[in-house]
């Protein structure tokens, strides 16, 4: 793909990310020379190589060179821990990673080693360049240890890949307390974006504003990489803050961008947005589990984006299922998750697997070139997921006959905080080692910043006198911010079922009651 948009648009800006910029045939040579440093470095086609650094220029000749050199991506969340992380990299036996030197507060190495120091990806760890820089020290003597490295042998490799190889491992929170790696392809990744942007529209004058994280398939794939196919100018933003956001869509000619209603509210809220020139933009994707049909007028409205979508995804199927189409209205926008593609087949079925009738709720099922090629050495949870050949979503939604679709409930335990996907039961086996705990069950509370949070039903052990602090001090220590429970309430015992099972339905209306 990089070499293919390097012979079109040449140096026409690929990416611009503050004072760096890469044109597409820089790109493409920096690729290369990251492919002859991994090959050099005794990088084998088929191993795991991790990124795990915020949205910035170099992420992504580094993740291309990782992917030319035959290696498969791992990217991590830049929010997790530390133990998280060591996870994941012992997951997949990850054999060098990319990472940044500090973010957040954070310096990823030093964590990595502080926690784990015989771990075998800290044997060929690097250094990526911080955000809105392209040259460090580090990151230059490391793409030249490839010099000496024929670089037909990359051009070989390119043109040998078949669009049925994997290209990336990415984690997603599972419904047990492991998450799980999803193998994605590169026929899979391609096809299913040019397909995305039949409707979104990004083309060779088009400059996207990437605010959401590279390490999840709609900053990845709906983000750079579809820019990157269609001659567009990627511009990566780390950190969004909607002052920044709005002077970069002045200043720059911004055109499309995607984001949470959240981020959409901080840009329309802005004191002084009113000064601020938008005219460019004109198309925009609102993604999150509940969208507020008043944000949908707003960003029509007031920012006068006329394209306006939001769609239904999950990383097993590439990130994309469903889209709503520029003629929709705020309503159907703000209630429905949009329409199933045509190239999907899909169907709505009750617990035993029958199909209902439209308009009845069951569980969303969809088969085609975008499913998964299965979960990383879990045949278990591959056939689970996807055994005859129907990849099941866990997600229950009512369709109608024009193959819209609505999300009335998750089979699954996920919620969705922010942006970001939350397994309970992960966050459970977590916090079950904290002293005081005996048991706990966390559930989905609504939120209007973030849509919904995690609120903690919890059980005291025996002579146990912890408080709520206590349980939020220990959660921020061992997770991710974003799985932190926002919540907290003691109970003796859960209500449950006739099989002991938690009815974690009946814990959320109690946390939506005390909410009211």
């Amino acid at each position: 793909m990089a070499l293919a948009s390097s012979k079109q648009w040449g140096q026409k800006n690929a990416i611009v990310d503050g004072g760096s910029v890469l044109s597409f045939q820089a790109l493409a040579d920096m690729m290369v020379q990251v492919a002859q440093s991994l090959i050099a470095g005794g990088i084998k086609p088929g191993d795991r190589v991790a990124v795990w650094a915020p949205n910035s220029i170099a992420w992504i000749p580094a993740v291309l060179g990782i992917q030319a050199a035959g290696g498969w991506v791992v990217p991590l969340n830049t929010r997790l821990k530390s133990d998280e992380a060591i996870y994941i990299l012992e997951k997949t036996d990850a054999a060098m990673i990319f990472a940044a030197d500090e973010f957040l507060g954070m310096n990823y190495i030093a964590a990595l080693t502080d926690a784990k120091p015989d771990l075998r990806a800290l044997e060929k760890a690097v250094v990526l360049p911080a955000p809105q820089s392209l040259h460090t020290p580090e990151w230059d003597a490391f793409l030249a240890l490839g010099k000496d490295v024929d670089s037909q042998q990359v051009y070989d490799f390119i043109e040998g890949i078949d669009g049925t190889d994997v290209c990336d491992i990415i984690f997603t929170s599972g419904t047990t307390s492991a998450p799980k790696g999803v193998l994605l392809t590169h026929m899979g990744s391609l096809g299913t974006y040019d397909i995305f942007n039949r409707d979104f529209g990004v083309n060779a004058s088009s400059r996207y504003m990437i605010t959401t994280p590279f390490f999840h398939c709609f900053g990845y794939k709906c983000g750079w990489m579809m820019a990157m196919m269609n001659g567009a100018t990627s511009y990566p933003v780390a950190v969004f803050d909607g002052r920044k956001s709005l002077e970069l869509v002045s200043n720059e000619g911004i055109t499309h961008m995607g984001g949470s209603p959240t981020m959409f509210d901080a840009m329309l809220d802005d004191p002084e947005f009113e000064r601020f020139n938008l005219s460019t933009l004109n198309t925009c994707v609102i993604s999150a589990t509940t969208i507020p049909e008043q944000i949908v007028h707003r960003v029509r409205n007031e920012l006068t984006i006329a394209n306006t979508f939001t769609g239904y995804g999950l990383t097993e199927n590439h990130g994309f299922v469903s889209l709503t189409i520029p003629s929709d209205s705020a309503e159907v926008i703000a209630t429905t998750a949009g329409r199933v593609i045509p190239e999907l087949e899909f169907r709505v079925v009750n617990d035993e697997g029958n199909d209902v009738a439209s308009g009845e709720d069951g569980e969303l099922l969809v088969r085609g070139f975008m499913n998964m090629k299965g979960y990383y050495q879990d045949e278990v949870e591959t056939e689970k997921a996807m055994g005859d050949g129907w990849l099941k979503t866990g997600d229950i939604v009512r369709a109608d006959e024009n193959r819209y679709i609505k999300i009335t409930d998750r089979k699954k335990d996920i919620y969705i905080m922010g942006g970001f996907n939350v397994a309970p039961a992960e966050v459970e086996n977590s916090m079950l080692a904290m002293d005081g705990i005996a048991q706990i069950a966390i559930v989905a509370a609504p939120d209007k910043k973030f849509g919904e949070v995690g609120a903690a039903f919890v059980v005291r052990a025996a002579g146990s006198t912890i408080s709520e602090d206590d349980v939020i001090a220990y959660a921020r220590e061992h997770v991710a911010n974003y799985k932190v429970p926002r919540y907290v309430e003691f109970v003796d015992a859960y209500p449950m079922n006739a099989m002991g099972k938690v009815l974690k339905r009946e814990l959320k209306k109690v946390i939506e009651a005390k909410l009211v």
